[in-house]
């Protein structure tokens, strides 16, 4: 066999696994109670349990798919035949699900896919009773002229044939019954973007001349450049099953021109779908947009400031983990708590110290308890070390606990002591903030928001009174509105009070406006600070105050294309610069979210980010490897 071809059956195999690792992760999340498909069970082996996020993906791709597919029956209901053609479609239990559903009627559904997957989900469906009982008139049968295997009922078909070879799936479909001015819905999820371009783009051109009357469905990735991006590249990399479109259609702009090419009329955060039109019976369409979307699009309003640049490390110690919390007890010394690395949840804490110009991560003895916890907040308090409060060890499982923490650097001791409190604290919580002030001659630990295993989010806040370790939130007046109840925000000290910025507010949706909470004779006011442009909503990120400005690097946010950058808010005159991050002197993707941050130096302009990343959907989890930095100087004479 020549070795081309050799290579490109290596590649048709490791397109068809994605298959595999599909629907085991649809069986998934359908377990979990996503959605509702009991038929999917019948096509895996064993039930495996995916990670919620990953559950989370899958809802969204089967319930956009299936709005879709609902749509099409429902404009199409007065028609005495319809059609559906999925390209690549696995083993997808679309028909069973609409036979089940009794919606089939009118209906007949053609599925076409490479050879070895159609045989497979054949036998599967001949010795599935379940299955085969929604097939009337069941039969199995091999085309004599193309060779491709397919069973055949009244409103299944199953071909067993590669999408590509056009003249064989036309005739192929043409013996198995579609008829070309039948209404056709064709589906292509996640199949197209495995072909090179100049092949899926014949399959597009193909299915608009050869079905006048059709919609096209499709769910793909975009936005190939970011770093959620790149490690989702790097994933079928690694698979052998590059997606090619992304780099000729990076986004719904080309994608959408593409289709335009091809004659197809549209209708129409790194996976999109595309609805497109041929023919006058479907004027209708199937997506339109809503009237008032519940999270508007904003475009940045990117300063003319040249970008800071994030600079790697020469030398620098690895520290892989998400959910860290970090608090500078000295000059030159951080501490490191808690997290979720490589091995899970990190059972030992780490203390880098800067040395001759340079860091390094020093192996200390832990004295107390161990604190094995996620999105736990340390903030230092000068002089005496830091206090940890809250987190989780499992999303069932926050907790409400107050450690002191001490490092003694001539033993390279860290000690964690619970300290005993009074009064009544906050609820055990996670991804909450907590800040030093000083008020009154008191030195107070301030809680505000996070979430619970019960509450989504918090909005309560509390004063932890560092003299004599007593909550004091009852005898502290504080008034006016407040901030809405939010997590994964940031809060800082500033004029002997605190500002609360962003978060993840009630219903998920992002937040961006800024609190100030104000200190007066009498206690604390808070007080709403406007900004001119206002800051766009974003949440996990890490904000520092720094000669009145309010600096936000990095976090989440779904208004806007690409990712977040610096947010420069000037707390004095309410002026909002966002600024680009150049990451280009880092050589891995960087994602900054769920990371620490600490102010460096006597002027506190040099910012260094250690840890963050993300779960990148089915792609795995990635971990920025090694601690970068930031220039703040370039930002603060603006």
């Amino acid at each position: 066999m020549p070795v081309n071809r050799k290579k490109d059956l290596g590649k048709d195999a490791a397109v068809q696994g994605t298959n595999d690792s599909s629907v085991v992760s649809k069986v998934s999340a359908a377990a979990q109670g996503y959605f509702h498909d009991d038929l999917l069970k019948h096509f895996v082996s064993k039930i495996s349990r995916r990670a919620p996020l990953i559950n989370r993906g899958y809802y969204v791709r089967w319930r956009a798919v299936d709005y879709c597919v609902k749509r099409f029956l429902h404009v199409t209901k007065s028609c005495p035949r319809r059609q559906i053609l999925s390209l690549g479609a696995g083993f997808d239990s679309l028909y069973f699900r609409l036979h089940m559903e009794g919606a089939i009627g009118c209906v007949t559904v053609f599925e076409i896919d490479f050879p070895e997957v159609a045989h497979r989900k054949a036998a599967l469906i001949s010795n599935n009773p379940c299955l085969k009982d929604a097939l009337a008139d069941f039969e199995t049968d091999i085309n004599q002229q193309t060779d491709a295997l397919f069973i055949s009922s009244a409103h299944y078909k199953l071909i067993g044939l590669d999408v590509r070879k056009e003249q064989e799936v036309e005739a192929t479909l043409s013996a198995a019954g579609l008829q070309r001015d039948a209404p056709t819905l064709i589906l292509s999820e996640v199949v197209l973007t495995y072909m090179e371009t100049h092949g899926s783009d014949a399959v597009i051109g193909w299915a608009a001349r050869a079905l006048p009357q059709s919609m096209f469905v499709m769910y793909e990735q975009i936005r190939p450049d970011d770093p959620f991006g790149r490690v989702m590249q790097l994933h079928f990399l690694k698979l052998n099953s590059t997606i090619h479109a992304l780099k000729q259609y990076p986004d719904t702009v080309t994608q959408t021109h593409r289709f335009i090419r091809k004659e197809w009329h549209q209708k129409c955060s790194h996976y999109f779908i595309l609805t497109s039109l041929k023919g006058c019976l479907l004027k209708q369409g199937l997506l339109t947009a809503p009237k008032a979307p519940s999270i508007p699009q904003i475009s940045p309003q990117w300063h003319q400031h040249p970008p800071l640049v994030i600079q790697s490390i020469c030398g620098a110690p690895s520290v892989e983990a998400i959910g860290m919390a970090s608090a500078v007890l000295a000059s030159g010394l951080i501490v490191l708590t808690g997290g979720c690395g490589r091995n899970g949840r990190d059972t030992t804490a780490q203390v880098l110290i800067k040395e001759k110009g340079d860091w390094k991560s020093v192996c200390v003895e832990i004295l107390g308890e161990r604190v094995v916890s996620l999105y736990q907040t340390l903030t230092s308090v000068p002089g005496r070390g830091a206090v940890l409060f809250g987190g989780r060890t499992s999303p069932l499982n926050p907790s409400d606990s107050v450690f002191w923490v001490t490092f003694d650097p001539s033993v390279l001791r860290l000690s964690f002591e619970k300290m005993v409190c009074s009064g009544t604290g906050p609820k055990p919580r996670w991804r909450h903030t907590s800040t030093l002030m000083f008020y009154n001659d008191k030195t107070l630990l301030f809680v505000f928001g996070g979430r619970s295993e019960k509450d989504p989010v918090l909005g309560d806040a509390h004063f932890l009174c560092l003299e004599d370790n007593h909550w004091t939130e009852a005898s502290i007046a504080v008034i006016g509105e407040g901030p809405e109840a939010r997590h994964s925000h940031s809060a800082c000290s500033y004029e002997g009070g605190i500002v609360i910025f962003g978060g993840l507010g009630k219903g998920g949706r992002p937040l961006g406006d800024a609190f100030y909470l104000r200190p007066t004779l009498s206690g604390f006011y808070w007080e709403k600070k406007n900004f001119n442009p206002s800051p766009i909503p974003r949440y996990s990120h890490s904000s520092h105050v720094v000669d009145g400005k309010l600096v936000a690097v990095g976090g989440v946010w779904l208004q806007s294309k690409g990712v977040p950058g610096v947010c420069v808010l000037n707390l004095n005159t309410g002026v909002c610069l966002e600024i680009q991050l150049d990451t280009t002197a880092v050589p891995w993707p960087l994602m900054l979210h769920s990371f620490c941050s600490e102010l460096l130096g006597a002027e506190a302009t040099e910012m260094l980010i250690v840890g963050g990343g993300g779960n990148c959907f089915s792609f795995g989890t990635h971990l920025n490897p090694y601690p970068v930095t930031l220039d703040l100087r370039p930002i603060l004479v603006c």
